[in-house]
């Protein structure tokens, strides 16, 4: 079974915007055939879109442009289906938890606090909050051969959240 993975905006913009090298081993195994699925759904989308309409981001739109086709075209895209059995402290991250209980994602990737300290509930029932950096660091450490992935080493096998 391949793994899915909802990725938050900071991420992306880490990942696509600044190209941040922390985040090299997470757009390595995004776009590697073994890694994990990234997903995403009209309400990321639009997130995303709205801080890159941000003063800060505006000077670059044509840039933009292009890498949000590279994420639409990397991502698949899901539709929610209803609100995740945890809540977020911050409303405006509650998206991604819906996402990856739509999606049954088993990895959430983000560098909220509000979000990584839902990681110990998300956790038992088959959901791990990580940082990109983090991911990284445990896909190296695991040596991340063929069919070696890091969900399989953290992730309980019997995670009632992906039944």
């Amino acid at each position: 079974m391949t793994d899915v993975a909802v990725v938050d905006t900071n991420v992306w913009l880490d990942l696509f915007v600044f190209l941040d090298p922390r985040s090299a081993l997470l757009m390595q195994a995004l776009g590697s055939a073994t890694g994990p699925v990234a997903v995403r759904c009209a309400q990321t989308d639009a997130e995303i879109e709205s801080v890159l309409r941000r003063p800060r981001f505006a000077a670059r739109c044509s840039e933009h442009d292009e890498r949000l086709r590279r994420w639409r075209a990397l991502a698949r895209p899901c539709d929610l289906k209803g609100a995740a059995p945890w809540s977020c402290r911050d409303r405006d991250d509650q998206k991604f938890l819906d996402l990856a209980c739509a999606a049954r994602a088993t990895l959430l990737l983000t560098k909220d606090k509000a979000l990584l300290s839902l990681n110990r509930r998300t956790r038992r029932e088959g959901l791990l909050i990580l940082s990109a950096v983090d991911f990284g660091r445990n896909l190296h450490h695991d040596g991340a051969s063929e069919r070696q992935r890091v969900v399989q080493r953290v992730v309980p096998p019997q995670a009632q959240f992906l039944r």
